[in-house]
């Protein structure tokens, strides 16, 4: 019986995590569940982590190549965490690599094309219909953004929730990286070091989606700590 090869691809953002409800210990059983049964073998697993929005996706790049390389199947356990833009979709379908959703086994790349072309169809018509009614606005006379002197209080306010909010993406970026770190430390790897190198093999980038440091993965840690001893306290 031949035997059917997978690679899985996660990806948690800090920005739609709390939206979607689906972490990454979530997508991996979705994904095991989906798998459960018959005679495969899953390959390789990339995980991607976001701090925000972005179109370019190097580990979901790198499991695309692993795919080829290995004759594998991609499968996720979101469709829409696949379905952002055109571009991505029609990289996709240029690869040549085929794909499987758990949550939409059905779908396929034209499926997943004209979702992602309706997806950027409306982002253009939210931003059109934006641009014309400030545009209304302006050519009435009236004052916009943090010009009115009436929004000084309001601009004050919105800088703290600023400052809030970076330290709430922070500890949403922390919180998904956790588990990543808890797992290779219960392989046996403890020291910073050790754990900065497993991260960066298995393609997991910082906050800044950049290469893990010890630094790092101290500042991580110490994040967690912290947060321990305030729930604690």
């Amino acid at each position: 019986m031949t035997t059917s090869n997978f690679i899985s691809y996660y990806r948690v953002s800090t920005e739609r995590q709390g939206q979607s409800g689906l972490g990454l210990d979530a997508q991996r059983k979705a994904v095991m569940d989906f798998l459960n049964g018959g005679n495969w073998k899953l390959v390789g697993e990339y995980t991607e982590v976001e701090s925000g929005k972005r179109n370019d996706r190097p580990e979901l790049a790198d499991a695309l190549d692993a795919c080829k390389r290995q004759k594998a199947k991609l499968v996720i356990a979101k469709l829409d965490r696949l379905a952002r833009n055109v571009h991505f979709i029609s990289g996709l379908m240029e690869s040549g690599v085929d794909f499987v959703a758990a949550d939409m086994p059905e779908a396929n790349k034209l499926t997943v094309h004209i979702m992602a072309a309706m997806a950027e169809y409306e982002r253009e018509q939210i931003s059109d219909r934006t641009k014309k009614a400030l545009a209304a606005a302006k050519a009435k006379g009236k004052k916009l953004g943090w010009s009115m002197p009436s929004r000084q209080r309001e601009q004050a306010k919105a800088s703290r929730k600023g400052v809030k909010s970076n330290i709430a993406h922070a500890d949403q970026f922390a919180g998904n990286t956790l588990p990543i770190i808890r797992e290779v430390q219960a392989a046996g790897i403890t020291t910073l070091q050790g754990i900065a190198e497993a991260l960066n093999a298995r393609g997991v980038h910082t906050a800044r989606g950049k290469k893990w440091f010890p630094a790092t993965v101290k500042n991580i840690l110490a994040r967690q700590t912290a947060d321990t001893k305030a729930n604690a306290a």
